[in-house]
């Protein structure tokens, strides 16, 4: 990490307040986290980002930077050419910090526990710059969902990536195992999708915005079936929801009721898209991983028909 030390001069001001007009491109919650992480440090001592600093004062802080590395990136790799760049992210890893200060300072992203963000900045700073916004990424999935994504290593790209996915020009698989077997080998779920006044979660809603999930059931056990999922929209949490709505949630589900599970078993197998650059079909795919194919194995076993 970069070390700093300063010796402030000056009328009192608040610690996180200094941090944040040092000229390091500090925003005021990037300054806090590093106070609080006792990376920013006041008089010698780990301090609250509120103490005031007077004339004397010394400060000393160390910012994460991209020479920080973080391992384990280049296996999630499944796709990269000069405009794009898609990995396979694993359940439990979530997309990006729930602070939204590492889309002003990508270094922030490497302030607590690892992200496919900070993944990404360790291994591809580039991508913090050029223009592109948020490193690159023009979708995400949920932290326990596992998977295909797609990121943009140009501007262009992600202006095209992105209005692919807004305008349902993508074509996305998932696969997931949920609770029961569903009526119908085929079936689609078309509810809207909201959050309703003084509700904190998302759920199908009259008054939410138009949501469409297709499935088929692939496989079935007695009490359990492996289901392929076309997401024909793009809502937050939307196969989830949906499925839950049916009366069939995920396995491993926590939010939305889904049985125990070693794992929430919704992965997102492939997309079929237009190369951004060539304007080519392009089918990309990310195999299930081997905690989904053991889970989905052991629960066949225990409930055979």
């Amino acid at each position: 990490m970069k070390k700093t030390k300063i010796t402030y001069s000056g009328e009192p001001i608040r610690l996180d307040v200094f941090l944040s007009g040092t000229g390091e491109n500090f925003s005021r919650s990037f300054a806090r986290c590093l106070v609080e992480e006792g990376l920013a440090t006041a008089n010698g001592k780990k301090r609250k980002p509120s103490y005031m600093l007077n004339e004397g004062s010394t400060v000393e802080f160390s910012a994460p930077d991209a020479d920080e590395a973080q391992e384990g990136f280049e296996d999630l790799v499944l796709f990269e050419d000069t405009v794009l760049l898609a990995v396979c992210k694993p359940a439990g890893l979530a997309v990006h910090p729930n602070a939204a200060n590492w889309e002003i300072n990508p270094a922030a992203s490497l302030l607590g526990e690892p992200t496919l963000v900070s993944m990404i900045f360790s291994a591809r700073p580039e991508m913090a710059g050029g223009g592109l916004e948020r490193l690159g990424l023009v979708h995400r999935l949920d932290r326990d969902t596992s998977g295909l994504m797609l990121l943009a290593k140009t501007a262009e790209a992600q202006k095209t990536l992105s209005a692919g996915f807004r305008e349902r020009l993508l074509e996305k698989i998932y696969i997931g195992v949920v609770a029961g077997i569903p009526a119908l080998r085929k079936g689609s779920i078309d509810a809207p999708i909201g959050r309703a006044s003084g509700f904190k979660k998302i759920k199908v809603w009259e008054y939410g915005r138009e949501a469409l999930t297709e499935y088929v059931v692939k496989e079935r056990a007695k009490n359990c079936s492996l289901l392929e999922i076309h997401p024909r929209t793009g809502r937050t949490n939307q196969i989830r929801i949906h499925l839950a709505h049916i009366g069939h949630p995920i396995m491993g589900d926590k939010l939305y009721g889904g049985p125990t599970a070693p794992r929430m078993l919704l992965h997102s197998l492939s997309l079929g898209f237009k190369h951004p650059s060539t304007g080519k079909k392009t089918e990309l795919e990310a195999p299930l991983p081997e905690d989904f194919r053991r889970a989905w194995k052991t629960l066949k076993k225990k409930q055979a028909i």
